[in-house]
């Protein structure tokens, strides 16, 4: 091995030139470097992901659209005939053809609200 080296010593601020310019012309133009560029990717990436939004809005209209007075008219008639009460006693969970009217028992001594 040679006695002196015939590369050329480089510091560390020289390995890192890239970006020692990069921050010396931050601190001179900080818009140019830095705001512009995030800017322009903002405004793409608005480019890129306007057809997205437009299909997913589309899509949406499809499940949500106004009906025309015939169909409405349509599904008035097709309507079928509900009884509140028989409705209310089915989503309550009663069933009113099989019940039985039972008797409580009742604790020693206690009276069973009869009057005598």
């Amino acid at each position: 091995m040679p006695t002196f080296q015939s590369n050329k010593f480089r510091s560390s601020a020289d390995m890192n030139r890239i970006g020692m310019r990069y921050r010396s012309l931050m601190n001179k133009h900080p818009f140019l470097t830095f705001g512009l560029p995030f800017l322009g990717i903002i405004i793409a990436g608005s480019f890129v992901l306007t057809p997205a939004t437009a299909v997913r809005y589309e899509k949406h209209d499809r499940k949500v659209r106004q009906m025309s007075k015939e169909e409405e008219l349509s599904v008035r008639r097709a309507g079928r005939k509900v009884d509140m009460r028989e409705e209310y006693n089915r989503l309550a969970g009663r069933d009113l053809e099989n019940w039985e009217q039972r008797r409580v028992e009742r604790f020693k001594g206690e009276s069973d609200g009869i009057l005598r």
